[in-house]
């Protein structure tokens, strides 16, 4: 956003957000604001094991709170998935005072986002009707049910966006549902919750919050006050990420990956993200790639297809990172950026090549196809698809 632009935008954001390590301790007392019942979707079987989903629920029934059952969820919902649950939810009746506890991570809490709308939207009963760019049948009309979500990860930042992902394998799809009451009334940031998290998806969950952060910084339609996070995310998750995976019992940094994660959430929600996470979606329909694993995959791809129409904006991220003093022209800064970002790619493990999470060049049409979706189309600038495919195939 150059300074002589008119500034006009809307913003929106979880009504409350408590954020603090051991904070979960507090979940009782904050659900009884959203209601009498709840019903507790969960992500994190380790979490279960070590039973801290026996005290959230607890938590809630100390204060008075129905427990109308616990769905568990350990890969990322498909819409039998929504479909599932959101029935047997109507069938023990929706009442007012009725909400949904999302623990875990993008999964359970983007797998209760949906629920919570299916529960009051019955003009159809499966989700793919209500998926953009899916379904084009009914919207989503009355209000969806309340939502406390509490994050297990430090990544996808879902606790404060206003869509749900969802996903289809026959036909392959990863699409989103998409309206603003679906951002959870509640977020629940306990850092604490992370600590169980192995290195391996702490490195591709964080890397996706960073992936986000740098898109929603350089995308379409920026706005000042998500440029403002996105740039304060990006200060607290680039130094941050790397201790997480190699210390992940250490305190500091998972702090600052949680945050940084909130931040990439409420910034992604207000102004879109892009190239990386346009193509993220149809790794995971076509080669069942994990979210994060594919956004830090394609991130300096993205960088690089980029470079040009918004060098200004990565040469202020490269200064704001790296130091003012390590670049004598703009084209160095982010040519350095780009460089520091491979380098942390490499130091916390995730996947560099196409080809090391099982694509092949007979699937690069396909991918590429997929790819052109809400994300893509907030990419600063076009990409066609003969130099997506071209994009795809240098990766392999």
């Amino acid at each position: 956003m150059t300074s002589d632009s008119a500034i006009s935008y809307d913003f929106v954001a979880p009504q409350r957000i408590v954020f603090g390590w051991g904070r979960r301790r507090e979940v009782g007392p904050l659900a009884k604001t959203l209601g009498r019942r709840a019903l507790v979707i969960c992500g994190s079987r380790t979490l279960a094991r070590q039973g801290v989903l026996d005290e959230i629920i607890a938590a809630l029934a100390a204060e008075g709170i129905e427990i109308l059952g616990s769905e568990m969820l350990a890969r990322e919902p498909e819409v039998g998935d929504v479909d599932a649950v959101a029935a047997r939810f109507r069938r023990q009746g929706i009442e007012p005072g009725d909400f949904l506890l999302g623990l875990g991570g993008g999964a359970a809490i983007d797998l209760a986002k949906a629920v919570a709308a299916m529960a009051t939207n019955d003009q159809s009963l499966t989700v793919k009707d209500y998926l953009e760019g899916v379904g084009g049948g009914p919207e989503i009309i009355r209000p969806p049910l309340p939502v406390l979500a509490m994050p297990t990860t430090a990544g996808t930042g879902c606790e404060a966006t206003k869509n749900a992902v969802i996903s289809s394998y026959d036909p392959p799809f990863k699409k989103s549902l998409r309206d603003e009451r679906l951002v959870p009334r509640i977020a629940l940031v306990d850092p604490e919750l992370t600590l169980s998290v192995p290195p391996s998806i702490t490195a591709a969950s964080g890397m996706d919050a960073i992936t986000q952060l740098f898109e929603t910084y350089i995308t379409r339609r920026p706005q000042p006050i998500t440029q403002a996070l996105a740039i304060e995310g990006l200060r607290l998750a680039f130094p941050a990420i790397a201790e997480a995976v190699e210390n992940g019992s250490s305190r500091p940094p998972r702090e600052k990956m949680s945050h940084a994660a909130l931040l990439s959430g409420m910034a992604l929600a207000n102004s879109g993200l892009g190239f990386a996470h346009g193509v993220a979606p149809a790794l995971g329909v076509h080669c069942r790639v994990p979210h994060g694993a594919a956004c830090a995959l394609m991130l300096p791809a993205a960088l690089r297809v980029n470079c040009e129409v918004r060098q200004a904006e990565l040469a202020r991220l490269a200064r704001a990172l790296l130091g003012r003093e390590r670049f004598q022209t703009p084209g160095e800064a982010v040519d350095g950026l780009i460089a520091e970002v491979e380098n942390l790619c490499e130091r916390v493990g995730v996947p560099r090549r196409l080809c090391e999470v099982g694509v092949t060049a007979e699937m690069i049409p396909a991918i590429a196809k997929s790819s052109h979706g809400s994300s893509m189309s907030k990419n600063p600038r076009d990409v066609p698809q003969d130099e997506l495919i071209q994009i795809l195939e240098g990766l392999l």
